[in-house]
């Protein structure tokens, strides 16, 4: 049994950006990492790596990872994929940018639902593409917020697209969409002609025993207009690694983004591909099932916390991730609720706007920490506004 209760003292090391880019009074509940140690297999697989003594070029394929990405989705979705369909690659960001590079252009730019992940934000001005927005519909009920896609104007917008780039499950609101629900996107799309870009990156991350579906494996045909990106980043809390994959069972989608790819010469790290191999093997599954179970508690916790003791604020109740999503817009807080709180409260969280302009009066906040300092977090924050 893992003990999430305890976590380490991450400002051990100055170069780590969740503890040390604020001072040292401030609580950090921003950036999309949790508090954990990565479980024990991957640790052996650095520390043999890293006994063996020589850290020379190494290979994706020299790993048989490709096989060992296969596998999983073999095993957690029934997802018969080829290995040579599993392209390696250095993140997330750099697999969506990548395709981004390939698939679209200053006519043609890439469709985001927000609020959103801000690195989708970012696409537009890094490679220099339209963006698309298609706001969901916010409904509260209470103060609980939940989000729905307004299909007119899905089908409305993102027909202008090259790319629609789907964030399943959703990062920040937390959204597994269904099966009723990517259908729909993936038939507009393919109707419109336009590429989907699925970062499924929180994909294993699912509270309450939830159960995901990847966009490709709704259908052969779907699968031949999908690019999939998975990692074991977030999941198994080694983003600091970077290494992601690229599943992309269309070959002449694949060969075109293979091309853009190794024109980029973005290449990954060996202990990126080492740990990669240990998390999806199989042997970490049992350490995911408890630390399913923990953010469970987590989620329920902070949801509960805000309804009892913070009536004017609205919160998501997240379905998968770590990433709770606040509404500040009702409260007496005047202007940014991040700036109020890392100042007043002591607290970081992420500030809402960089989601999109929906974001306004929003924070994200990372409860992927012990129950201890989530319930600090929050007790700082509940103190700051009972002062207004």
């Amino acid at each position: 049994m893992t003990n999430f209760n305890i976590t380490p003292n991450r400002r051990k090391f100055d170069t780590d950006i969740k503890w040390n880019l604020y001072k040292k009074d401030i609580l950090p509940m921003w950036v999309a990492d949790m508090d954990f140690p990565a479980p024990k297999p991957i640790l052996d697989a650095l520390h043999k790596q890293l006994d063996h003594g020589v850290l020379g070029y190494e290979w994706a394929n020299g790993t048989q990872l490709p096989e060992v990405v296969a596998n999983r989705m073999e095993r957690l979705y029934k997802w018969k994929v080829q290995p040579e369909a599993v392209l390696t690659v250095t993140g997330i960001v750099s697999g969506y940018s990548v395709a981004v590079r390939a698939f679209c252009s200053p006519k043609k730019g890439v469709a985001i639902q927000t609020p959103v992940y801000n690195e989708f934000h970012e696409v537009k001005n890094n490679i220099g593409i339209p963006q698309i927005d298609i706001p969901f519909i916010k409904q509260v009920k209470g103060n609980i917020m939940t989000y729905e896609i307004d299909w007119d104007l899905f089908e409305k917008r993102v027909k202008k697209a090259g790319i629609f780039l789907l964030c399943n499950p959703h990062n920040p609101l937390g959204i597994i969409f269904s099966r009723k629900e990517l259908t729909r996107m993936a038939e507009i799309c393919i109707k419109h002609n336009v590429l989907i870009v699925s970062d499924e990156i929180h994909s294993e991350l699912l509270l309450d025993g939830n159960k995901f579906t990847p966009m490709a494996k709704l259908s052969r045909e779907i699968e031949q207009h999908v690019i999939t990106l998975i990692a074991p980043s977030k999941t198994f809390n080694v983003a600091g690694l970077f290494c992601g994959f690229a599943i992309i069972p269309n070959k002449e989608l694949r060969d075109r983004y293979n091309n853009e790819l190794n024109h980029l010469r973005l290449h990954v790290a060996s202990p990126g591909l080492h740990a990669s191999r240990a998390a999806f093997s199989g042997k970490c599954d049992p350490w995911l099932a408890e630390l399913n179970r923990y953010l469970t508690g987590n989620r329920d916790f902070l949801v509960d916390y805000v309804t009892k003791y913070m009536p004017n604020v609205r919160t998501t109740i997240p379905e998968a991730t770590y990433l709770g999503w606040l509404d500040f817009t009702q409260t007496k807080i005047d202007g940014s609720p991040f700036e109020f709180f890392k100042e007043k409260a002591k607290v970081a969280v992420s500030e809402g706007k960089i989601f999109g302009k929906e974001g306004a009066g929003h924070v994200r906040i990372n409860f992927g920490t012990s129950r201890a300092l989530l319930k600090e977090g929050l007790s700082r924050i509940k103190q700051a506004m009972d002062q207004l």
